[in-house]
């Protein structure tokens, strides 16, 4: 009777783990700047229930009883490509700055693919080249800009069928010339590497460190490649004639990943021989099928003598660069490319940016801003965590925010309303806790 009774000055039970945490970060790097709630719901719905636009105004009603309708979600996406995307980066790009002293001189940069559910092409979703392995299915091409610790700086996204070594310099110039960011180093993986950008890094006086295709340099080259004989952790730098340098490194650890990757492809193009699976229209140059050979009209083998000549590569590695690091420095520089890595997988992964259902080019631009910014809220939470030797991960602590609920009630001796935090577990206090989000 008691309960009973009590269960009447109830005004109702809220979740409150997200916004009271995951909204101090977006406060604090300053997206509270942006114009529209919807900005702020949709980011931290991405961190925290990453699903599509109609499934985001059911969540937005049930959990956080904010109503809204797909429709108005569509009206602000419009708004945010079209007045707010520069805006958004440039936050960004302001807190990361302050995070590293206002000291910037070396920016990291990928590229990757996202797919549609949709078959159908349009000027811009096209299939093309998928590192998703969705080759028949529409994508486009994203390439992001990152800076040391993985901080998101800059991106734009092009047509499916783009090739990524064009799409290095566009975003170079643009984050340069919005932000005036002096003596760059440009640091990026061997598909950036192409004669035509390393004429336009050194016209535009950038520095580069790049990763080289060490089996396609010229014959006296890999001869002295070859030569080398290097031991396990060992490099060398070869100075070239333009007054850039290639640095090749061996490990043993790559050696061994190596001959498993390239025996995997191996064992894969003959099962699929085998099954009759493989034809001439599935052949391309890429990956593992140039072991394939392919005589007369229809016979189909594998090259045998090419596969086992391929071991003398293994564990080898090579970088280019025209800047005056030594060989320890470039390599390592070139290693936290992993940085940009982590930054796709959790955009792949943790908020689910792929598939896209979107079909329009202003709301596909759109739905890739506000996974910017729920990616820098991301790092912002695992810096903070690190910084305060939590142990956790954004991962575990995000699934601990979304069962952080609130009541809020009266007593039966007055008309003031009191809202409380319900904390049960051990990891829900501490989270309260080290972040002190209490009322």
């Amino acid at each position: 009777a008691f309960v009973d009774s009590f269960t009447e000055y109830i005004e109702g039970f809220s979740l409150v783990g997200p916004e009271l945490l995951l909204g101090k970060l977006f406060d604090e790097i300053g997206f509270n700047a942006i114009e529209g709630e919807l900005f702020r719901h949709l980011v931290i719905t991405r961190l925290v229930y990453p699903v599509s636009k109609l499934k985001t105004v059911d969540y937005l009603f049930k959990y956080q009883n904010i109503k809204c309708n797909v429709y108005s979600i569509y009206r602000y996406l419009d708004k945010l490509q079209k007045h707010q995307i520069e805006q958004v980066k440039s936050i960004s790009l302001q807190h990361t700055l302050q995070l590293l002293g206002n000291q910037m001189s070396v920016v990291f940069y990928d590229v990757t693919t996202l797919y549609f559910e949709s078959k159908e092409e349009d000027e811009f979703k096209r299939m093309g080249f998928s590192k998703d392995g969705k080759h028949q299915q529409p994508q486009i091409v994203l390439g992001l800009l990152v800076s040391q610790g993985g901080y998101p700086l800059d991106y734009d996204v092009f047509e499916g069928d783009k090739y990524e070594g064009d799409t290095l310099i566009p975003i170079i110039e643009h984050f340069v010339s919005k932000h005036q960011i002096q003596q760059l180093t440009v640091v990026a993986d061997a598909g950036l590497l192409s004669k035509k950008n390393i004429a336009l890094l050194i016209e535009n006086k950038y520095q580069y460190i790049l990763g080289a295709r060490i089996k396609n340099e010229n014959k006296a080259i890999t001869a002295q490649i070859m030569d080398l004989r290097l031991q396990d952790g060992q490099s060398v730098m070869i100075h070239n004639e333009d007054g850039t340098k290639l640095i090749v490194s061996y490990k043993k650890a790559r050696a061994v990943n190596d001959y498993k990757n390239r025996k995997r492809g191996w064992e894969k193009l003959e099962k699929k021989i085998k099954s009759g699976k493989l034809t001439k229209q599935h052949i391309n140059n890429k990956g593992y099928n140039k072991y394939l050979q392919i005589e007369g009209e229809a016979s189909i083998s594998l090259n045998k003598e090419k596969y086992d000549d391929d071991k003398k590569w293994d564990g080898l590695k090579g970088y280019k660069t025209n800047t005056n690091l030594t060989r320890e420095e470039v390599i390592e520089q070139y290693h936290q490319l992993w940085q940009i890595e982590k930054a796709f997988r959790i955009s792949k992964h943790d908020l689910q940016v792929r598939p896209i259902y979107h079909h329009l080019k202003r709301r596909i631009e759109a739905h890739i801003c506000i996974a910017f910014a729920a990616c820098k809220i991301y790092k912002e939470l695992e810096r903070q965590l690190k910084e305060k030797k939590t142990g956790q991960s954004p991962e575990q602590v995000i699934d601990i925010l979304k069962t952080v609920y609130s009541i809020e009630f009266e007593t039966p001796y007055s008309t003031q309303k009191y809202k409380r935090l319900l904390l049960k577990t051990d990891g829900q206090k501490e989270i309260v806790q080290i972040f002190n989000l209490y009322f």
